[in-house]
């Protein structure tokens, strides 16, 4: 037994560093509980993070469907500003995760201040665009007259929120990628019960408006904590007094990996505005059904993500570390295991969700037609989640443009065209058939540009170490 299988009470992170050092054997058993060990806090804080959409939904729920509505009609624009977030916080830290493999943290200390200087340029530009904006958004969405105020409330101040907002996934990224999965697990439990607290004194109050306060105070609350958790707390990023100037190389390598993120989240979103639009003339129960479905499968596919975000930090510092067998092995254990959890939690949700959305509104109409269509979409989760870490173990190696244009052909190919063929004949039914349709051909795309790529793996395949 090497010393790096007698290790058990150490962290995750520390036992796949002191491989590394050590250049010792690991078998497949010890790679997956490296892979769940490391899945396990990340699933939790995209868990919490949902847990937020839940909460705020559940308590606007009780003010009626069209307080409901009015938050759904605009909750694909909030995720498109929230997927540009995570394409700049990716960009470096995939960067950073390179480094800390090839033991160089020097360097990712330096790639984090670089990134953090990007991320409150970049956030406070897209604040000042959503600001402008808001007023007219759910105009432009083709929502009910009576939804417009309500709807540009909340999405004014989540816009102002957006700094905060980026600088969490900057941070938790960063943390991620050095192996620290617990603290932004943590914290973005704790952002979750502020969520609640905030959201029980502003709803009383000012009703939609009041949920975004709330959730736009709690991320501004962890956003201190979890720069406090990077900058100082972080035995790899902490900050030493180290001096430096600016090195374009790290700005010109985050636009590289991060601008295809971004561009995919804009097709994604875009493609979510545009399918907005098109549920959007079927009337506010099918706006609300359609939001608090989004909402409850979205409970589905968090552990997928929090997989994936493990797979990004162990492929990256296996690949920094020069161990390409080893990242393959990581990828393709990821997958499986992503794969799997969503087949469970779609299964589990098939038969939960009536009593999901029983708690999210009183409004019985709501109620049936949300379970009727997330139903539809639950055969496709095994596949999504595939899609989902596959896309996770690519951005770790740096291949981030293919599985972006993927993206794009199947959302805008697939599912926008589908859903315009079937709207008609079947309303919200058929565009949640051709959403489930969509995402089993995106995750066999993904699959296959996941077995095959060859982005950050030397040509030499097969013959790197082990």
């Amino acid at each position: 037994m090497t010393e790096y299988t007698e290790k058990r009470k150490i962290r995750p992170e520390e036992r796949l560093a002191a491989f590394f050092r050590q250049k010792g054997e690991i078998t497949r058993r010890e790679k997956l509980s490296i892979v769940w060990q490391m899945s396990v806090p990340a699933i939790m804080a995209q868990i919490t993070s949902i847990l937020m959409q839940y909460i705020d939904q559940a308590m606007v729920g009780n003010l009626g469907a069209q307080a409901s509505a009015s938050i759904g009609v605009v909750s694909t624009s909030t995720w498109l500003l929230s997927g540009l977030c995570s394409g700049v916080a990716t960009g470096f830290s995939v960067q950073a995760a390179h480094q800390i493999g090839a033991g160089r943290e020097a360097n990712a200390r330096k790639i984090l201040k670089h990134g953090l200087a990007a991320a409150l340029c970049f956030s406070l530009i897209l604040m000042a665009v959503g600001i402008a904006i808001s007023g007219k958004l759910p105009v432009w969405l083709g929502a009910g007259e009576e939804l417009w105020t309500d709807a540009s409330g909340y999405f004014f101040v989540y816009a102002c929120s957006l700094p905060a907002v980026q600088i969490n996934r900057l941070a938790g990224s960063m943390l991620q990628c050095s192996g620290n999965m617990r603290t932004p697990s943590i914290l973005n439990a704790s952002m979750c019960l502020l969520d609640i607290v905030f959201n029980m004194i502003f709803i009383r109050h000012y009703g939609v408006l009041g949920a975004a306060i709330g959730t736009a105070l709690a991320q501004a609350v962890v956003c201190i904590f979890m720069l406090r958790a990077v900058c100082f707390r972080s035995p790899v990023f902490r900050f030493r007094g180290e001096k430096g100037g600016m090195d374009k190389k790290i700005f010109t390598t985050a636009f590289q990996v991060g601008a295809p993120l971004a561009f995919e989240h804009v097709a994604v979103c875009g493609a979510m505005i545009v399918t907005t639009r098109i549920i959007a003339p079927l009337g506010t129960v099918a706006i609300a059904a359609n939001s608090f479905a989004v909402t409850a499968e979205s409970l589905c596919y968090m552990p997928g993500y929090g997989i994936a975000e493990a797979a990004t930090a162990l492929v990256g510092q296996s690949l920094g570390a020069g161990r390409e067998k080893i990242a393959k092995s990581f990828s393709n254990l990821s997958v499986l295991l992503g794969g799997g959890i969503m087949a469970v939690t779609g299964s589990l949700m098939f038969f939960i969700c009536p009593g999901i959305f029983h708690m999210m509104t009183p409004d019985i109409q709501v109620r049936q037609l949300a379970a009727e269509v997330l139903r539809i979409q639950l055969f496709a989760e095994p596949l999504y989640g595939v899609s989902i870490v596959a896309a996770g173990a690519l951005r770790g190696a740096g291949d981030s443009l293919v599985p972006s244009i993927l993206n794009l052909i199947s959302i805008w190919g697939v599912r926008i065209t589908l859903a315009l063929l079937l709207v008609e004949k079947w309303g919200l039914h058929g565009v949640w058939t051709a959403m489930c349709i969509e995402l089993c051909v995106r995750g066999l795309l993904l699959l296959f540009r996941q077995q095959t790529s060859k982005v950050g793996y030397r040509e030499t395949s097969g013959k790197g170490k082990s």
